[in-house]
């Protein structure tokens, strides 16, 4: 890959042709720094797996926070540990953080005992290293489950924000008290910003029902009044802090706040997984982008949209557009492109025909992958580099081009949801030339794939009009209505026995079985075929598996091929019913007046599609996963996975610029510096890694303290896909629960246990 004609600069070339400081941060974290970076030293000070990691304001200061329920102050000059603080806390350290204009001396943590404290560190002034136990100055125990992600202000030294899974996200003030009542106690705590008990939604259409557990939230630094936050949905939801209700208690559920703007990838939209949510969410640096991390996908960037803005916004209905064959699109009829587009185009600047000249190489790299059946990661990066690099430079003739080539190199490389990306392209070849054969016949191979043959066919008849002697085409279309009428055949099967089921169920208490037949169904399709879409039955809508696994009581792993480490929770709801949440106390919890219980129907709201999507890693082991952007100017994006590595593509094409070996196990937690091109990441492992440009020659893969270069890229890719395709309803299979298949529950929850994998 480093043959390739990527452009990645030269630093010597920017430092020599700087004229003024550099105002602009570009080379806090240029390229070529980056494809340098190497593991300089390990921090030592915990004794469990480091969960969380934040930087001072000044970068002189590194918090970190650890299942071992201690919370370190590092010093960044002499990377030394100064503090380690008893913090009291009961269960594992999620979030830590450094409250804004405070000399850095009040910090604040969250943890999985759904508590918040936060510390004055000039109380350990004058003690010896070894007296390092404080009291908390506050001390809030108002949230009832885990709090996964605390958010501050910058320039507000009296708020911090706490969000977790008991579905709401709770605001602070040190000024009000330094404490608030466990919950549950008669003293009433009015301190919920964000009441989401009743927030998430299984798919777009769907009304918002049941709890949205959060697991991310972050405040953007350009407008502090913007406020994001993701969970156990598909959906990252902007708030405006301005335009939300009052602070309010826990006592009555409210209806969930009108959000500013819903963000999630139109592919995912209208899954229905109960499986798929997000680990991680986060505002680019200038706030004009956000970044989401999904558990059981990848990572993905969009636009915020602010006026004048040019994000995507789609409804409901719009991905059945995308796939359906029509003249129109957009309500523009399509024609064929005239001869004249076809030509060469001229451009006055040799810049211009230079960077056009490179793009038509990278293209002929693509085609030279595709036509030769390998290589198909470095053809598609080739691609982007064209289509998302210099797409202002190339005309409809090469962007329609690479639009097909890059559409053909995802069939073929079949990573998790490359299916969609082809559709995306072919759509969008269609949008430049209506009757290209290429774009109605990767369309058809692409729709097909979905169990979608309906369609597939009318794309495939489309593409045998527009090339009436091709043999390929005609080949695709009897598999095609094969397909289909196997499809056909196969529902009518499915009906019959679904009710039959349904008659010797109908009487008595569902069974852990009736579930296991469901996940064991499910389990068999293709996580890009049909069975990736929720299908109705008389019972889906009344159940809700949750697996969880974790290392250390909460948040991990397997660390054994054979040995599953963690717990399985299993809910019953009834269909109807609303979901129930344990912050509700002596029966004064009361049901929101939310759209589902309207007699209008429900509007499903409009969301803003993806930009960007960055490859490679696996994030399904741990709820914890961070994607982050690096540098002042955020022009890269990282992420942890779960294979001990964590990745940096470029933000503007997707590409992969570094890999690197981080930990034993998994990644988890990645912070940049804020000023320097330093890079803090930790994970399963007790210690944390500070990673500099230091290596003596750039590359693409790096390895760590454990040894050399890592092992070939691709490998390392395909074997996290491999994985990543397993995704979370999969981790337990259908035969670990095959003991339980005779045992009947009614309403309620199968608690935790622990279990071995035979």
């Amino acid at each position: 890959m480093d043959n390739y004609g990527f452009h990645d600069g030269n630093i010597c070339n920017m430092l020599e042709s700087r004229h003024r400081p550099d105002v602009n941060h570009s080379l806090q974290m240029h390229s070529s720094l980056i494809r340098r970076l190497s593991q300089e030293r390990e921090l030592e000070g915990h004794q469990g797996c480091v969960n969380s990691i934040a930087w001072n304001s000044k970068g002189s200061l590194l918090i970190s926070g650890s299942d071992d329920t201690r919370m370190n102050i590092w010093n960044y000059a002499g990377r030394k540990l100064l503090h380690s603080i008893d913090t009291g806390h009961s269960a594992n350290i999620f979030c830590t953080k450094f409250v804004p204009e405070t000399s850095d001396e009040l910090v604040v943590a969250g943890a999985g005992d759904a508590e918040v404290r936060l510390f004055n560190l000039s109380r350990l002034s004058g003690r010896s290293p070894d007296d390092n136990s404080i009291a908390p100055s506050a001390l809030y125990q108002c949230h009832t489950r885990r709090v996964k992600k605390l958010a501050v202000e910058v320039g507000n030294p009296n708020v911090v924000w706490s969000a977790s899974e008991d579905g709401t996200l709770r605001q602070h003030d040190f000024r009000e008290g330094a404490s608030c009542p466990p919950a549950g106690s008669s003293h009433e705590c009015r301190n919920i910003l964000l009441d989401l008990r009743s927030g998430a939604k299984r798919s777009l259409a769907d009304p918002p029902k049941q709890t949205l557990a959060l697991r991310s939230c972050d405040i953007s630094t350009s407008r502090p009044h913007l406020l994001l936050v993701g969970g156990s949905d598909a959906f990252a939801r902007l708030y405006d802090r301005r335009m939300l209700p009052p602070l309010t208690s826990c006592r009555k559920r409210m209806s969930p706040p009108p959000c500013v703007n819903y963000f999630c990838p139109m592919h995912l939209s209208e899954r229905g997984r109960s499986s798929l949510h997000l680990t991680h969410v986060t505002f680019s640096p200038n706030g004009d982008e956000v970044l989401l991390s999904y558990s059981g996908e990848h990572v993905y960037l969009m636009n915020v949209n602010h006026s004048g803005g040019t994000a995507v916004r789609y409804t409901t209905g719009d991905t059945s557009k995308l796939m359906t064959f029509a003249p129109t699109l957009n309500g523009l009829e399509l024609q064929p492109l005239p001869s004249c587009v076809f030509k060469r185009q001229s451009h006055s600047k040799t810049n211009g025909s230079s960077m056009l000249e490179k793009c038509r190489r990278l293209v002929q790299i693509a085609e030279k992958s595709l036509e030769e059946g390998t290589c198909y990661f470095y053809g598609i990066e080739a691609c982007n580099e064209v289509l998302d690099g210099h797409g202002r430079v190339i005309g409809p003739t090469l962007r329609h081009e690479c639009l097909c080539i890059r559409a053909a190199l995802l069939l073929k490389r079949k990573w998790k949801n490359d299916v969609h990306m082809a559709i995306r392209d072919c759509f969008n070849a269609r949008r430049i030339d209506s009757s290209s054969f290429r774009a109605l016949y990767y369309m058809s191979e692409a729709l097909s794939r979905l169990g979608k043959h309906k369609e597939a066919l009318e794309f495939s008849i489309a593409a045998q009009c527009s090339a009436p002697g091709n043999t390929e085409v005609a080949v695709l279309m009897e598999d095609i209505r094969k397909n289909l009428a196997t499809a056909e055949a196969g529902k009518s099967s499915k009906e019959n026995d679904g009710a039959t089921r349904s008659e010797t169920r109908n009487g008595r208490a569902l069974s852990l079985s009736d579930i296991l037949y469901h996940s064991e169904a499910n389990s068999e399709a293709s996580h890009d075929g049909p069975g990736s879409d929720r299908e109705d039955s008389d019972y889906d809508e009344e159940l809700e598996l949750d697996f969880e696994t974790s290392v250390s009581g909460d948040e991990g792993r397997d660390v054994e091929p054979n040995i599953l480490h963690g717990s399985l929770n299993l809910r019953i709801h009834r269909k109807g019913d609303s979901a129930r949440d344990s912050s509700c106390t002596n029966g004064s919890c009361g049901s929101p007046s939310s759209s589902q219980n309207d007699r209008t129907p429900y509007q499903p709201e409009t969301v803003i599609d993806m930009k960007q999507r960055y490859v490679g890693h696996c994030n399904v082991g741990t709820d914890i996963k961070q994607a982050s952007f690096l540098g002042q100017r955020g022009d890269y994006v990282a992420s942890g996975s779960d294979d001990g590595r964590w990745f940096i593509w470029e933000k503007q094409t997707g590409r992969l610029i570094k890999m690197l070996l981080g930990d034993e196990a998994v990644v988890n937690c990645i912070q940049c510096h804020p000023f320097d091109c330093v890079v803090a990441t930790s994970g399963i492992d007790n210690t944390i890694k500070i990673w500099t440009p230091s290596a003596s020659v750039p590359s693409i893969v790096a390895g760590g303290a454990a040894g050399p270069e890592t092992s070939n890229v691709l490998e390392a890719m395909e074997s996290n896909q491999r994985r990543l395709c397993h995704n979370r309803e999969a981790i337990l299979p259908f035969e670990l629960l095959e003991r339980f298949r005779m045992h009947e529950f009614t309403e309620g929850t199968l608690h935790p246990f622990e279990c071995a994998q035979s």
